[in-house]
């Protein structure tokens, strides 16, 4: 049996974060659209809160095979870490877009965790850069780091840093698509209680304060 969240968002809390996530990688898509010199299209994320363990298991189903994630921890009012994550088998289509079809295969393996760490930093600070200034809140963002494995390296990595503490998932689904590539990414931000407590309470103030 999975684990469960105590702690859950109410449906417009959840509209709200949807439309800060969705605002943030809006930003994002021109960024990366210079970045591969192509349009690049991104769904309407869908936000979801779940135990890690719960999350393990939703990554399991949809993609049975290897991962590789972006992480990023950030730390201020919230704090946790934030994962860029898509199937391994994608990431080189993603690099081709950016580097151009005329490269080796093994010239853009060589480039591989240097183009994913700079695209996760683009799709992740934007995120949280956006979220962290429509809550009017402030966050210390780190360097990204590329990690190849699954559900249980990404979450219980985390975890054994201390960033998120094990403890809840808030799950973000993003269609990307570069070209003719379609590349089903993921985001996931890792939140301690106390920080869940504290984006609640956030995500009430900014909800106050647009419909004011």
């Amino acid at each position: 049996m999975t684990e469960r969240s105590t702690i859950q968002l109410t449906d417009l809390q959840l509209d709200a974060l949807t439309e800060l996530v969705n605002l943030g990688v809006s930003n994002a898509a021109t960024n990366l659209s210079e970045m591969v010199r192509d349009e690049v299209a991104l769904s309407v994320p869908r936000v979801s809160v779940v135990g890690q363990a719960e999350a393990v298991v939703i990554l399991r189903e949809r993609d049975a095979k290897r991962l590789v994630a972006v992480s990023q921890d950030f730390d201020g009012d919230i704090r946790g870490r934030a994962l860029l994550i898509f199937p391994e088998a994608k990431s080189l289509e993603l690099i081709r877009s950016m580097v151009g079809e005329e490269l080796s295969l093994e010239d853009i393996i060589e480039l591989e965790q240097e183009a994913l760490a700079e695209t996760g930093n683009v799709l992740l600070n934007a995120c949280l850069s956006t979220m962290a200034n429509s809550l009017q809140r402030n966050l210390r963002i780190s360097l990204p780091e590329v990690i190849h494995g699954d559900g249980d390296t990404f979450f219980g990595l985390a975890a054994s840093r201390g960033a998120g503490a094990g403890d809840t998932v808030l799950f973000i689904y993003i269609n990307f698509l570069v070209k003719l590539r379609d590349i089903q990414g993921y985001l996931a931000m890792l939140l301690d209680f106390p920080s869940l407590a504290m984006m609640q309470a956030l995500l009430d103030e900014y909800i106050e304060r647009t419909a004011g």
